[in-house]
């Protein structure tokens, strides 16, 4: 600790989670409860992502309550990952992950301050051949607050839901 910087004290995490349930709704039920070198979220179920994130740094997991399921895209196919209450899981940088979170479920992720010059995605994988329909590139600032806006712009758009490969379009 350097000095000048003030000393905390210990936090109940089911006071924080009992404090911000109104926030852990769909679609991304995120919440940032602290905002330094680590960045502290909490995450309630369910949520409606059908999205994979990629960012340049590792990301932990650790289930407070209930059970989810983490999807990966590794080496060209999906592999899901159970997380089970009470569980953490050290998700190497750069996989593109899709959180499945289910009903009354809640959740931590830890994830370090990114580096200035990395930026974050979101990708959508066509349903019919599994080769990328959309990609957002972005500077993450508030994973929370930022994913809202490109989720809904994606499940708005047919265009965006439409595979160039196949010509499917992806269901809400």
């Amino acid at each position: 600790m350097s000095a000048g910087t003030p000393l905390g004290s210990p936090l109940n995490i089911m006071h924080i989670i009992e404090k911000y349930k109104q926030d852990l709704q769909p679609p991304v039920c995120n919440k940032m409860i602290y905002d330094g070198d680590f960045k502290v979220m909490i995450i309630g179920g369910p949520n409606q992502r059908k999205d994979f994130h990629v960012e340049e740094g590792e990301e932990w997991f650790y289930q407070i309550k209930g059970d989810m399921n983490l999807r990966l895209r590794v080496d060209g196919q999906f592999k899901d990952i159970p997380i089970r209450e009470g569980e953490m899981f050290m998700l190497p940088a750069k996989i593109p992950h899709s959180p499945q979170r289910f009903a009354d479920t809640v959740g931590m992720v830890i994830e370090r301050e990114r580096r200035e010059s990395e930026m974050d995605h979101l990708q959508w994988y066509c349903d019919n051949c599994e080769k990328i329909v959309h990609r957002k590139t972005f500077k993450c600032v508030d994973l929370g607050k930022q994913l809202v806006p490109v989720i809904q712009e994606y499940f708005a758009s047919t265009e965006l839901r439409t595979c160039a490969a196949c010509c499917h379009v992806n269901q809400v």
